[in-house]
């Protein structure tokens, strides 16, 4: 029953179209009003510039949700894609475009889900080990055992999975290292009882540039990314990362009569020790208090953990279904910051001129904090069935953010701070579906959202928290889905009412917070799948978006309009893509400033399994892709700023080939 305009994005076509390495951004931005471009090439780079987008809102305005478990940094709500989860363990994944009924449970409801699931151990004992090889000297290797149905063991089944996926990158010195496993497992514990454990464990180790100024692009190439002069602060050598995460549940979903409960008890974590040049652009000239051609740069850390529950339970009642539940996560997090000097092997660097003594080495600390999030999100709805065709749904959901921050050296004003804020808001919501026909529906919904403002609004010198509103939006959707044999149609329309808007501004050493006016987000969305037959379909979506500020600006990084086409056939052991993804002219930045022009990349999949290949395999399969069909390499991002204003960007990732081969043994 279709009450959000979603797109579902199936196991088998993410097996068969997503690149070795892809994270859940590169796989969601087929989606209708959904941008993501990965400037290292498919997987080997976070999507930059605060995507992947949802209509016009980027990271953090949105929830990603992983088995329906919502996970970020505390800090502003946003997610590290290429340190979680891989295509290899992913079951589906739903980009849910609406902010939701009350059961929506997340950090920032208003501007969407994507739902990312795992998913289930096969049926059969499996073994199976793949590879890929790619461009940029790209190189999977991994294994997944499946244990099949264990009749001695209950019936239980699992999968355990490791993958080690290296590359050079697109963009040059862009190097990444990942190894990841994932383990689950599935125990039925009684007839009408199911216990699941699931954990994941990930380490990355990669280069990372923030972009390349239009002076660098024309001097070094489109793929201009880090340098290989360790006397550059865009070196390489200066600036990688190391990440270790991990994430793991035990959920447990039970029916006893009328009642189902759904209850899920995980913990998530995410240990990021990071280094890079002062200004990777180049604008600003080397110099430490160790010497005047010494190399500046910084070394931080950033440590935290979430544990939390999700309970969600419903009954059946009189004519409908009443649900309710709660979440609750707590996050801690450490942060800290110091300048160093990496020609003199990472010494600390006060910032002081070249041959200042003594060295203040206090100066060198940039923050050092420590900070906690507490959510509670408690929620009812009842699903009271009207009518035979019509269901409404009324709902209430309250949410709780309390922020504390205990630091020595609060970032942004070089002062300790200790402190706390809570933020409470209730947020109604309410949904109407009516079967116009066994095989035509609509659906009508309003709902309100909320986001407590980011660890940011600390960092002032006497922060006034108290004054300081969240963000809400009321949220307006209208749509309808038909589907016939052959055709399913769906489209939509929305409206966004964004208020308490928070914009900083510097004032003397600190910055100050204040709630500046609203914003507006509407449009209109269509998508169509058509089965033509003897294993020919055709797919397509367009939507027309606008995403403006109270002075009728356009918003970053909010395309006037995407499109998607693909067509695909499969039948028997030949599967074969090309799809392609428009996305819009925009801006890069505040006040529509940095013009970015539209563009459209192709992309080709294909695959062809060997059935019966011997005794020793049940199946054979290889598979040949080209990304970026028709090597578009234009600008289509802005990354930072260097040290003299000059924008930093990022352009499309060059044609790009994979060749894989999984054995099923």
């Amino acid at each position: 029953m279709a009450t959000e305009p979603q797109s579902i994005i199936s196991q088998h076509y993410i097996q068969e179209n997503a690149s070795s390495g892809s994270n859940y951004s590169d796989i969601a931005q087929i989606a209708p009003s959904v941008w993501s471009v990965d400037p290292n090439g498919p997987g080997m780079m976070e999507s930059q510039s605060g995507g992947p987008f949802i209509r016009g809102f980027a990271s953090g305005q949105y929830n990603v949700t992983f088995d329906g478990i919502p996970w970020g940094d505390s800090n502003d709500f946003t997610q590290h894609s290429t340190s979680y989860f891989m295509p290899q363990d992913t079951g589906n994944i739903v980009v849910d475009r609406g902010p939701g009924d009350a059961s929506n449970i997340g950090n920032a409801t208003f501007g969407g889900t994507i739902a990312v699931t795992s998913k289930d151990p096969q049926s059969d004992a499996t073994f199976t080990p793949y590879t890929a090889f790619g461009s940029f000297n790209t190189r999977l290797f991994g294994s997944e055992f499946d244990t099949g149905a264990m009749q001695k063991y209950g019936n239980a089944s699992a999968f355990i999975d490791y993958k080690n996926f290296t590359t050079d990158g697109y963009l040059t010195n862009s190097h990444q290292s990942r190894d990841n496993l994932f383990v689950k497992f599935i125990k039925p514990i009684s007839d009408n009882s199911v216990l699941t454990v699931v954990s994941m464990q990930n380490n990355l180790k990669q280069n990372v540039p923030l972009g390349a100024t239009l002076a660098n692009i024309q001097k070094y190439g489109v793929n201009y990314g880090l340098s290989s002069d360790p006397t550059s602060q865009n070196f390489y050598g200066y600036n990688y990362d190391d990440i270790n995460s991990d994430f793991e549940y035990v959920g447990l979903q039970s029916r006893q009569g009328d009642w189902t409960v759904d209850n899920k008890v995980y913990t998530y974590a995410y240990y990021h020790n990071g280094f890079n040049g002062v200004d990777p652009g180049g604008a600003q000239p080397n110099g430490t208090v160790y010497g005047a051609t010494n190399v500046p740069g910084q070394k931080m850390t950033m440590n935290y953990r979430s544990v939390g529950d999700l309970l969600r339970m419903s009954k059946t009642m009189g004519p409908g279904d009443l649900h309710f539940g709660a979440w609750v996560d707590h996050q801690t997090n450490n942060r800290w910051q110091y300048e160093i000097d990496f020609t003199n092997g990472g010494a600390l660097n006060s910032g002081q001129a070249p041959g200042t003594t003594p060295v203040n080495l206090a100066l060198a600390t940039d923050r050092l904090m420590n900070d906690t999030l507490t959510t509670i999100q408690p929620y009812v709805d009842y699903a009271w069935k009207a009518t035979q065709d019509l269901t409404i749904t009324p709902g209430l959901k309250y949410v709780s953010f309390t922020r504390t921050l205990d630091a020595q050296v609060d970032q942004g004003t070089g002062l300790p701070y200790s402190g706390q804020h809570t933020w409470t808001q209730a947020l109604p919501a309410i949904t109407g579906h009516y079967a116009i026909a066994k095989n035509w529906s609509a659906y009508l919904q309003v709902a309100k959202g909320f986001q407590a403002p980011n660890l940011n609004s600390f960092y002032t010198v006497n922060p006034a928290l108290g004054t300081l509103k969240p963000q809400e939006t009321t949220n307006y959707q209208l749509g309808t889905t038909w589907e016939s044999q052959r055709l399913t149609l769906s489209t939509d329309v929305y409206q966004i009412d964004f208020k308490n808007r928070i914009n900083s501004s510097p004032i003397g050493n600190g910055t100050i917070f204040t709630n500046a006016g609203g914003a507006t987000y509407k449009g209109w969305e269509g998508e169509a799948t058509y089965y033509i037959g003897q294993g020919y379909s055709l797919y397509g979506n367009y939507s027309i978006n606008s995403a403006k500020d109270e002075n009728n600006q356009w918003l970053p990084n909010a395309p006037k309009t995407t499109a998607a086409a693909g067509a695909i056939y499969n039948q028997g052991p030949l599967y074969a893509s090309l799809t392609a993804k428009h996305v819009g002219s925009r801006f890069g930045d505040v006040g529509e400033t940095i013009p970015l022009t539209a563009y459209t990349v192709a992309d080709f999949a294909s695959s062809y399994t060997f059935n019966n290949v011997g005794s020793w395999a049940k199946n054979t399969k290889l598979g040949f892709q080209i990304n970026n069909l028709f090597n578009k390499t234009d600008i289509y991002a802005l990354g930072t700023y260097d040290a003299n204003n000059n924008p930093m960007y990022y352009t499309l990732p060059a044609r790009s080939y994979q060749l894989s081969l999984s054995v099923s043994m």
